[in-house]
C-alpha cells in the first residue's frame, strides 16, 4: 500500500473541478500548461491534457476541415471584457443566460472549448453547432475522448447557464462516459459520487477505456491522507467544492 498526503489547496485543481456561479475558479496551485488548439479562428488555447485527446478526435473527423475552434482558455480579464461587452450590446437577460460571471467561467480553467460549424462568419458568443452532420458525430464521439456537452437544454435550471450546444468540457475518461450514460451534468456528477466514498463503496464502471473504480474522498482541514494499492494506476482530481475524486484503474481479475 502507498500513502499520500494531499494538501487542502489541491481540491481546486484537476480535470473534475466544478466551476459555476456558486463555486468560482481559483487559480490552480499546479499552474496551467496551455497549448494552442489546431486551426482555431485566432489563437485558441487549451490545457495540454485536454488538447491532446481533442486533436485525436478531430483527426478522426477530418482534421478541422468542417469544425472551427472558437474560444478556449480565457483570462479573468478577458472574461470580464466579454461580460461587459455583452451587457452593453445584448442586455442583462441575454448576458446572464449565455455569459458566465468573471471568475466563474469554465474557460478560465483551460478545460472548456467552444466549437462551431466552419463558416465564413461565426458568432463568437453563440456559435452554430447543430445536432446534425459532423457536429453531431463529434458530440457522439466526444465522451470516449473525455469531453461532455456541458450545458444541455434540459439541465439549465441545474447549471445556471442556458442551452449551449457549442460548449464542451474536458472531464477525462471514464468520467465523460459515465456522465453521458447516466445523463448527468457536472453538478449532478459531483453529487452522485458523494454516494461512493473512497474505501467504502466506490462506483465501478466498465467502459471503452477499461475497468475503473471511482470514489469521493472528503478533504480534511489540512492534509488529506490517501492510501492506495501500489499495484493499481490511479488519478486524483479536486472537485473545487470539498474533496477529491479518486479514479483507480483495475484489471478484471483483481476486481473485488
Amino acid at each position: 500500500m502507498t500513502t499520500i498526503a494531499l494538501p487542502h489547496e489541491l481540491i481546486y485543481a484537476g480535470e473534475l473541478i466544478l466551476v459555476n456561479a456558486h463555486y468560482p475558479y481559483r487559480k490552480s496551485p499546479r499552474g496551467q500548461r496551455l497549448v494552442p488548439v489546431h486551426n482555431g479562428m485566432d489563437v485558441v488555447l487549451l490545457a495540454h491534457n485536454a488538447a491532446k485527446p481533442l486533436e485525436l478526435l478531430m483527426a478522426q473527423l477530418g482534421n478541422w476541415e468542417q469544425i472551427a475552434a472558437v474560444s478556449g482558455w480565457r483570462s479573468r480579464r478577458e472574461q470580464q471584457q466579454i461580460y461587459d461587452d455583452s451587457l452593453r450590446d445584448n442586455g442583462k437577460e441575454f448576458t446572464e443566460n449565455f455569459v458566465a460571471l468573471p471568475g466563474c467561467s469554465e474557460h478560465q480553467t483551460g478545460l472548456a472549448i467552444d466549437l462551431a460549424l466552419r463558416r465564413n462568419e461565426i458568432d463568437f458568443i453563440r456559435p452554430d453547432f447543430p445536432y446534425t452532420g459532423i457536429c453531431q458525430t463529434f458530440r457522439q464521439k466526444a465522451p470516449y475522448y473525455g469531453f461532455v456537452e456541458r450545458y444541455p437544454k434540459a439541465k439549465a435550471n441545474i447549471t445556471g447557464i442556458a442551452h449551449e450546444p457549442w460548449h464542451f468540457r474536458y472531464v477525462g475518461k471514464p468520467h465523460a462516459e459515465v456522465m453521458t450514460e447516466h445523463g448527468l451534468v457536472l453538478e449532478e456528477y459531483i453529487s452522485f459520487l458523494k454516494n461512493h466514498q473512497y474505501g467504502i463503496a466506490p462506483y465501478v464502471y466498465q467502459g471503452r477505456s477499461g475497468l475503473a473504480e471511482i470514489a469521493y474522498l472528503p478533504a480534511a482541514a489540512q492534509d488529506t491522507i490517501l492510501t492506495t494499492n501500489a499495484n493499481h494506476s490511479y488519478s486524483i482530481s479536486g472537485n473545487n467544492v470539498d474533496g477529491f475524486i479518486i479514479t483507480a484503474w483495475r484489471t478484471r481479475h483483481d476486481r473485488k
